[in-house]
């Protein structure tokens, strides 16, 4: 391990062992790198760490600490020769953003700029950005790539994902020796093939397919559809729905991008989807088609806030980073109630 650890380039991942974070885990050990686990676990769960020992054979570096924590973070720093940082962690419930606005500026926008504060202290070049195409709103035209105008935020979980692009971009124009990607993530759905690891909501979902999977397990009555009237084929919303392997994947090139980069300062965004849009009830008649579950499901009126439609231009992620998806909706969903089936067996939900 010791020999591994000198020629292993050591990555943080903070928010390591939510669900993109720990699929990224996967990811990055599957492409040379050694990922070291920070996480403070108030939106994650301690037994995603059996999983991914499961998955990778072996124990990942991990801290329970959190983000904003300097002195616990300068000794992460401090203990790990790092090439990299990956950072996911951040509040992320839209609803609570509203009602909380402060508590999400100061965790989301102070772990931001401790990093940036750390990373050249400890000569660590590269950071890729967990960023949202929440920052599009709803698009005057689609696909959106990544010049497409970015709109007001709808809640202050959205406006963090903008400011913390532009502390990063402002930091590099200023010469900060730092080199940065912002990947603005589209839908990310699914879970690890092995049912080991994938998302654990918790509450009410606030998200479709987390919810379409309680329904389909029986811990639900039924599925709401918000809105059929929308300007689409069938009236009903349109996403851009990826895999969270996918997602991960797209870390993974993000990071090699940067660390192969003569540059000592730069920043560059990309959209991470599929390049194509699903709407509620396609997504529905996939999951019934992979599954043979029917799904009870109601209509309802829209809710506040929503996007019409919304699904990426992914030319400069492919043409950029050399990434292009691999996995299916189907597959997605498969991948996914194969996981929900796993924690109702073992009641995690």
């Amino acid at each position: 391990m010791d020999s591994q650890a000198t020629t292993t380039p050591k990555i943080i991942v903070t928010g390591g062992a939510g669900f993109i974070g720990s699929h990224t885990a996967v990811a990055l050990v599957e492409a040379g790198f050694e990922p070291i686990i920070v996480d403070n676990f108030s939106n994650s769960e301690p037994s995603v760490l059996s999983g991914l020992k499961t998955i990778l054979g072996r124990e990942l570096t991990t801290y329970q600490i959190d983000c904003n924590d300097r002195a616990a973070m300068t000794q992460v720093f401090e203990q790990q020769q790092v090439a990299g940082v990956i950072h996911f962690a951040a509040s992320k419930a839209v609803g609570e953003s509203v009602e909380k606005p402060l508590m999400y500026y100061r965790n989301n926008l102070d772990s931001l700029l401790l990093l940036l504060e750390l990373m050249p202290q400890y000569n660590v070049p590269s950071l890729v950005f967990s960023s949202s195409c929440t920052v599009y709103g709803q698009p005057e035209k689609l696909p959106v790539t990544e010049q497409t105008p970015r709109l007001p935020a709808q809640s202050p979980y959205g406006n963090t994902k903008a400011i913390g692009e532009d502390i990063i971009r402002d930091s590099v124009t200023a010469k900060l020796p730092v080199k940065a990607i912002a990947l603005r993530y589209f839908n990310p759905i699914g879970a690890h093939p092995s049912a080991l690891i994938g998302e654990l909501p918790r509450g009410v979902p606030a998200n479709l397919v987390p919810y379409l999977l309680q329904v389909a397990a029986g811990k639900r009555a039924n599925l709401t559809i918000h809105g059929n009237d929308y300007n689409t084929p069938d009236g009903t919303a349109i996403r851009d729905y990826i895999h969270v392997m996918d997602l991960a994947e797209a870390h993974v090139s993000a990071l090699t991008l940067l660390n192969n980069s003569a540059e000592t300062s730069l920043y560059d965004i990309f959209n991470i989807g599929t390049g194509r849009g699903a709407s509620v009830l396609e997504l529905i008649n996939t999951f019934e088609s992979v599954t043979g579950i029917n799904l009870p499901y109601t209509l309802g009126p829209r809710r506040a806030g929503d996007v019409e439609q919304i699904y990426a231009d992914v030319t400069k992620a492919t043409t950029g980073l050399g990434f292009t998806t691999q996995r299916s909706l189907a597959e997605a969903l498969t991948d996914a109630w194969r996981w929900q089936q796993k924690i109702s067996s073992t009641s995690k939900v």
